[in-house]
């Protein structure tokens, strides 16, 4: 059989689409038919403007945390906590076990440490100056 092997540098959201369905197929086959689904809790100000949000998707018991934002001029202000705090609730009325997130250092490590993540890998220099933190929390009750 010939194959040709084609390089990309542009996004293909119809390419990704096709990989991502042969992954879930193969999921299905080994862990069942669950499906992603996607969870965003949002913070908004008076005029409807988003001052912090996390969004992610929960899967096999699992909450994957893929942003969390807050607008600079309400860092600090616990913002970001609160609504981490309520995705989580909302994350285990789904059933998930444990949330996972990866943050650089220049980011949020320590943020997510004081609530209750745990650094569970490090990759040093993904800058010159900077390292990417892998961090799971275990969800106990």
């Amino acid at each position: 059989m010939d194959m040709v092997m084609e390089i990309k540098h542009e996004e293909d959201k119809s390419l990704f689409s096709d990989l991502v369905d042969g992954v879930r197929k193969y999921n299905f086959q080994k862990l069942g038919t669950e499906k992603s689904s996607p969870l965003s809790v949002t913070l908004k100000n008076n005029e409807g403007k988003i001052v912090a949000g996390v969004s992610g998707r929960t899967i096999y018991k699992q909450f994957l945390v893929e942003v969390l934002w807050a607008d600079e001029s309400h860092r600090g202000k616990g913002f970001g906590r609160e609504v981490m705090e309520q995705a989580e609730v909302e994350a285990k009325k789904r059933g998930c076990i444990t949330a996972q997130v990866d943050t650089l250092s220049i980011q949020a490590p320590a943020f997510y440490q004081k609530l209750g993540f745990e650094i569970i890998g490090k990759i040093p220099g993904v800058t010159e100056d900077h390292d990417r933190y892998f961090l799971m929390k275990a969800y106990t009750e």
